[in-house]
């Protein structure tokens, strides 16, 4: 029987892993060459995945929720047509991925040396009494809370064949049905301190290790509302930058009186020939351009121990969507578009975003990020990296101000138009030098812009 599996693909930089949240085919269907198979998602993206075979679906081996790591074969299609269908299930323990085979082993060691100092164990095997199979990451967490093993085979599962998935044991842990006892199969008096071990970076991607997080206990009237899926990859995403990264932010503030007079002269008449609005944020990316050619060194990335210069200039803009979330949509090859076509750029993908119409190429690939915290009113703001870049520069908001305007005359009192630029950078290859050179340097081109300019 000729077979063909389907992988899932690399949905984006940083990108590993993502949700099934829909099969669109049911196993036994017929499947047409890129034909839409399964709806998957990322933190950066809903997206559904087409067929790259033509034939019958004869496995699924991800549920419904269940979270699949870049590469891991998902499905399987029988080319022959004819072929038996195979019963739907999910992925062996022998297929689990490098990635979490390492953190199965480390966690592991951990805890081996935990029961070995302290005489005692209350680690969790992989399957319990009933055969009933545990993922590495329902261990963890089992073994964090103490949950008992007779405890976990009382836990109800929704996942394939009744396993249980993270989900479940949440909701038995926020339930208060735990047992916070730790197994006591050997007693030791007086045992002497356990050695220091280094904290395990949790299997579901958080990156508070050990730290434990403040219990909140709701009051009379609180309403209690559950993060979505983008909302709690977002926060995971953003706890890890500010762990890797060591963050500084250094502050500007520009003059952009001519750049504002200049865009109130041309908006009109470029609307009529272009069909298009011309906002502020295509003339900041353009002066970030600049400031990157400038200064090379903020267009990198950091390797463990090596620092990886980009050669593209691929700048991400943070856009904000309707359910309060955030997506960042990437102008490819920025340095190579003029003006006019970084105002279609920016106008193209922030429509797509906030009708969520982005495709996985839209938002991957980014070297630098610019949010502009201006939109809502914000004079200034301290932005977390996005990583794997180094740097971001967050837009305030252009404000009328008292200002003292010197001239061949003499210095006078004027209303100028002025905004901050707030630069946040790693500072672990960011020097405060380097980092306030360039926002400068941006602050310069904004305040030096040709108000005569055509376009």
């Amino acid at each position: 029987m000729a077979q063909f599996e389907i992988r899932l693909p690399k949905m984006g930089e940083s990108v590993t892993e993502a949700t099934i949240t829909n099969w669109l085919k049911n196993v036994g269907d017929t499947v047409d060459m890129d034909e839409p198979l399964v709806e998957v998602a990322t933190d950066k993206v809903d997206n559904e995945l087409p067929s790259e075979a033509e034939g019958v679906l004869v496995k699924q081996l991800f549920g419904k929720d269940d979270v699949a790591q870049v590469g891991d074969v998902i499905a399987i299609i029988s080319t022959d047509g004819d072929a038996a269908v195979e019963e739907t299930t999910e992925s062996a323990p022998t297929e689990e991925s490098t990635a979490e085979k390492v953190k199965t082993t480390i966690a592991d060691t951990v805890q081996t040396t935990i029961a070995a100092t302290n005489g005692s164990s209350n680690s969790i095997d992989k399957t319990g009494p009933s055969g009933k199979f545990y993922s590495p990451l329902v261990r963890n967490i089992a073994t964090k809370e103490g949950i008992s093993m007779d405890a976990l085979e009382s836990i109800k599962g929704s996942g394939i064949a009744g396993r249980v998935t993270k989900k479940d044991i949440l909701a038995f842990i926020e339930g208060g049905a735990i047992s916070t006892a730790p197994a006591k199969d050997v007693a030791t008096p007086a045992p002497s301190p356990a050695p220091k071990v280094a904290p395990v970076t949790q299997a579901a991607g958080s990156f508070l290790g050990n730290i434990k997080e403040p219990v909140v206990i709701p009051q009379d009237g609180d309403e209690i509302v559950e993060m979505d899926r983008m909302r709690k990859l977002i926060a995971d995403h953003m706890v890890m930058s500010t762990h890797v990264a060591p963050h500084v932010t250094s502050y500007v503030e520009a003059d952009v009186t001519e750049l504002v007079n200049w865009r109130n002269k041309v908006k009109n008449d470029f609307a009529k020939r272009e069909g298009e609005k011309i906002t502020f944020t295509p003339i900041f990316i353009e002066a970030v351009v600049k400031a990157i050619k400038d200064f090379p060194m903020i267009n990198v990335s950091v390797s463990g121990n090596n620092i990886v210069k980009r050669r593209d200039i691929n700048v991400g803009m943070a856009t904000a969507l309707p359910s309060g979330n955030l997506i960042v949509p990437v102008i490819k090859k920025a340095d190579r578009l003029n003006l006019t076509g970084l105002t279609k750029s920016v106008n193209e993908l922030a429509n797509n975003a906030r009708d969520n119409n982005l495709k996985p190429e839209d938002i991957q690939g980014g070297t630098y990020t610019v949010t502009n915290v201006g939109t809502f009113g914000n004079v200034m703001g301290t932005p977390i990296i996005n990583q794997p870049q180094v740097a971001i520069l967050a837009l305030g908001a252009i404000r009328k101000v008292p200002a003292v305007i010197e001239t061949p005359d003499g210095d006078f009192i004027g209303i100028r138009h002025k905004m901050f630029l707030s630069h946040s950078y790693d500072h672990r290859v960011v020097d405060g030098a380097l980092g306030g050179r360039f926002v400068r340097r941006v602050a310069d081109y904004l305040e030096q812009f040709d108000a005569n300019r055509e376009i």
